[in-house]
């Protein structure tokens, strides 16, 4: 290779690196970035470990569905609980109990399928296993306190949280489909010591924790509940000040002359105009956040009964062992595609970027239902993974556009739970129409979920622009 190559090989690795190098040459940043990434192992193996194993001891596609929809569910329901109990109260005092529940369901549920016992008792032990703190949420939280008011870095942080998110889904997937063949035990065991392990690299990093209300409220001298009114009444006003640019009326917005003078009477008499309904809701709730959860039910809907369906096609063609493989393609491809697009300052408008790469991903997974091999599975999952981190990272991005700073692990919460009920759903149904008409059957529910999920976005298509347009709350001071 020419001297003159490998320079330009050097110039081009450094374009696409250097920032993801310089966030992580920040002191103490590494820590926590790569400790989170392991500690959620759990999201791609316990589903493959719970599929493969209950179709090996059970041989039933339904139960195995039926299971990874009910922790799905609970994942639904404890994920905003957890990420605002976070927000109150602080990671690490969320997180090390969570931690503790999950690992004593993990090693009674693997006992339990081994031993063959009454389904019944498989129901009541899964819930448990969505006692998984928030990590993704928790991580990116950590990049956003630090870097607030930078949002270049900002935005290539969360591509970078996007990048080390798919390294997991590239090692968890073939993991744990290997693991779960040889035994679910296993499986699982190795799960638990990825989640011990990230989550004492994580937690033991203090320096970069972002305080919890609690803590700011203390130092602001008001109560949690007064905080979070006062944070609400600068979110709304910060939006009205928006709104008011966009219309070209200037008349109420000159700066005050007062200086903190006003802003520390507005956290004395704020209380009681933030505690009405319209202020609460802006706090978290608006037309954008409800649209961007919709689209989130949405993919994961037609993603989970893709996956079943793969799981199913697979062993119809004796290839079971090769399903993690095929899934770590799509994770390799979206690997790259978080890595480019990331390295990126993209002058396109966020909500164009957002729908192009849904579209790709949603109509990609929906020709699956016209594959004949699991090998043209695998190169359809090549080819559209690069879409797929890429949708996620403008997902991020568009949180920090419509939730405030100390509840930004709720809001991130919640669109995961939004993607954990859609997954329950897809899985379930899938499962049912595989035990009726096989690994066909499954393709084409989720072909059918992944065109009405586009249809939902396109619905949305309205507030999620007029969201991107909004001032970036996270950026609020406090």
């Amino acid at each position: 290779m020419t001297p003159t190559a490998i320079l330009t090989i050097r110039q081009l690795g450094s374009r696409v690196f250097g920032g993801y190098a310089e966030l992580l040459r920040i002191p103490h940043t590494a820590r926590f970035a790569v400790g989170a990434v392991i500690a959620c192992m759990p999201f791609p193996m316990v589903g493959m470990t719970i599929t493969i194993s209950v179709q090996h001891y059970y041989n039933n596609y339904t139960l195995a569905g039926e299971l990874t929809a009910v922790q799905a569910i609970a994942l639904a329901v404890i994920g905003p609980i957890l990420g605002r109990l976070v927000d109150r109260f602080g990671q690490r005092q969320v997180s090390i109990p969570t931690i503790i529940v999950w690992l004593a369901a993990a090693i009674a549920l693997s006992s339990c399928i081994s031993a063959r016992v009454p389904e019944w008792i498989l129901f009541c032990i899964t819930p448990f296993l969505a006692a998984i703190p928030p990590w993704g949420a928790m991580s990116r939280g950590r990049w956003t306190h630090l870097l607030a008011g930078d949002r270049i870095r900002t935005d290539r942080a969360l591509s970078l949280s996007g990048v080390l998110d798919e390294c997991m889904w590239i090692i968890g997937n073939p993991l744990s489909s290997t693991l779960a063949v040889i035994s679910g035990m296993l499986a699982f065991s190795v799960t638990g010591l990825c989640v011990v392990t990230g989550a004492l690299m994580f937690l033991t990093e203090l320096s970069t924790e972002p305080p919890s209300q609690t803590e700011l409220a203390r130092r602001a001298g008001l109560t949690r509940a007064q905080y979070r009114e006062r944070e609400a009444l600068k979110a709304t006003a910060m939006q009205e000040r928006a709104d008011a640019l966009a219309r070209g009326d200037t008349t109420d917005l000159a700066p005050s002359t007062n200086g903190d003078k006003d802003q520390e009477t507005s956290s004395v008499d704020g209380a009681a105009r933030a505690s009405s309904p319209e202020a609460k809701l802006a706090s978290i709730w608006g037309p954008g956040l409800i649209a961007v959860c919709a689209t989130w039910f949405g993919l994961g809907s037609f993603q989970s009964a893709a996956g079943i369906s793969i799981i199913a096609f697979a062993t119809e063609q004796n290839m079971k062992q090769y399903t993690g493989f095929v899934f770590a393609c799509f994770s390799f491809s979206s690997l790259l595609g978080a890595i480019v697009y990331g390295a990126r300052n993209w002058m396109t408008p966020l909500w164009k970027r957002f729908y192009i790469c849904l579209a790709m991903v949603n109509i990609g997974l929906g020709s699956f239902m016209f594959a004949r091999h699991l090998w043209v599975i695998m190169i359809i999952y090549l080819i559209i993974g690069v879409g797929q981190a890429p949708t996620w990272i403008n997902g991020n991005q568009l949180m920090l556009h419509l939730v405030p700073p100390s509840r930004f692990t709720e809001g991130m919460a919640w669109m995961g739970a939004m993607n954990a009920i859609g997954g329950s759903a897809g899985s379930a149904i899938a499962g049912v129409f595989i035990d009726r008409m096989g690994s066909h059957g499954g393709f084409l529910v989720a072909t059918v979920l992944a065109l009405g999920s586009l249809a939902i976005a396109l619905v949305g298509l309205r507030q999620i622009k007029s969201g991107t347009e909004s001032p970036v709350l996270t950026e609020v001071s406090v």
